[in-house]
C-alpha cells in the first residue's frame, strides 16, 4: 500500500473540500489513488463541497475578540464567494466563534484550528456543513493571537473589510483607538524599519538610482539620491514615521505623538479582506443570480 501523506491529503482536500481526516481515511481506503479516493468522497458526501471548493472565495469579513480586561485578542480572517454571503447570519456567527476559539485555544496555525472542537463539532466539520448550507466556498485564511504587554485596541471598517488588533502600552483610551483608526486609513507595512524587508527597500534603491540617472544626476550623486528616496519610502510606510492623520499640523509623525503621551506601541497588526487574492471579475445582478441557483439547488 502507498504511504499516504500530508500532501496527498492537502491535494485530496483542495480538490473535494471534504474534512481532512476523511480524506485521510478515503486515500487508506483506496490504497493512495486519488481519483478513486475522490470518488469515495463525492459518495459518502456528496459534491456540493467539491463544486463549492473550485470557487475563488475573495469576500468575507474579519472578526476581532478581545478579552474583557484588554490583555488578551485574537483577529480572523473568514472568506467566502460573495459580499451577499458575507453578511449571512450564520457565516458571522461562525467568523465569531472562531475568533473567541483563537483567542482562548491559541492554536498554532489553521490547520490545527480545523481540528478543534467548536460546539459538538469540529471546525472543519462545522466549516464543511455551512458551505453544503449556503452554497458557497468558505475558508479560513489566517489569524493573529496576541498576548499584550500594554492593552489591546480595535478597529472595525467598511462592514468588518478592514480590521486592526493593536497593542498600546500606556497613553489612554482615545490615544489606542486613534491609532487603530490611523492604521486602518493609512495601512502602515511594519511599526518601523525594522520590519521592512531587506528586498523591498533594495527594490526602491535600485528605481530611484535608474530614475535619477535617467535624469542626467550625475554617478556621484545617485547614492545620495538613493538614500533620500529609500528614507522617504520608510516615512510612508512605518507606522512610526507617517503623519497621524488627525495632525492639526499636517506634519506631528505618530512617533511624536507618542512619545508626547508617554506611550508606545508594541505591535499591530492590519487585515484587508482577500488583500493579495486573485479575485474572479463579477457584479452585483451576477451575484444575485448565482444565489439563486445555490438556493434552487439544495
Amino acid at each position: 500500500m502507498a504511504e499516504i501523506t500530508a500532501s496527498m491529503v492537502k491535494e485530496l482536500r483542495e480538490k473535494t473540500d471534504a474534512p481532512m481526516m476523511e480524506c485521510k481515511k478515503a486515500l487508506t481506503e483506496t490504497g493512495g489513488d486519488l481519483t478513486k479516493a475522490e470518488e469515495v468522497l463525492r459518495v459518502k458526501l456528496g459534491n456540493k463541497a467539491s463544486k463549492a471548493a473550485s470557487r475563488i472565495a475573495a469576500e468575507g469579513i474579519v472578526g476581532i475578540h478581545v478579552s474583557a480586561d484588554g490583555r488578551l485578542g485574537a483577529m480572523i480572517e473568514v472568506n467566502c464567494e460573495t459580499d451577499f454571503v458575507a453578511k449571512n447570519d450564520d457565516f458571522l456567527a461562525f467568523t465569531k466563534n472562531l475568533g473567541e476559539l483563537v483567542a482562548n485555544g491559541n492554536p498554532a496555525d489553521v490547520v490545527a484550528l480545523a481540528a478543534m472542537n467548536i460546539g459538538s463539532s469540529t471546525v472543519e466539520a462545522t466549516r464543511t456543513a455551512l458551505v453544503g448550507k449556503i452554497g458557497e466556498n468558505v475558508s479560513i485564511r489566517r489569524f493573529v493571537r496576541i498576548a499584550a504587554k500594554g492593552k489591546l485596541s480595535t478597529y472595525i471598517h467598511g462592514g468588518a473589510k478592514i480590521g486592526v488588533l493593536i497593542d498600546v502600552v500606556g497613553g489612554d483610551e482615545q490615544l489606542a483607538k486613534d491609532l487603530a483608526m490611523h492604521i486602518a486609513a493609512s495601512k502602515p507595512k511594519s511599526l518601523d524599519s525594522s520590519g521592512v524587508a531587506a528586498e523591498l527597500l533594495e527594490t526602491e534603491r535600485r528605481i530611484a538610482i535608474e530614475k535619477a540617472r535617467e535624469a542626467g544626476k550625475p554617478e556621484a550623486m545617485l547614492e545620495k539620491i538613493a538614500e533620500g528616496t529609500v528614507q522617504k519610502f520608510l516615512k510612508e510606510v512605518t507606522l512610526l514615521g507617517q503623519v497621524f492623520v488627525k495632525a492639526e499640523d499636517g506634519k506631528q509623525t505618530i512617533e511624536q505623538v507618542l512619545k508626547s503621551k508617554n506611550a508606545s506601541v508594541a505591535s499591530f497588526t492590519l487585515y484587508v479582506v482577500g488583500e493579495g487574492i486573485e479575485k474572479k471579475s463579477s457584479d452585483f445582478a451576477a451575484e444575485v443570480a448565482a444565489q439563486a441557483a445555490a438556493a434552487a439547488g439544495r
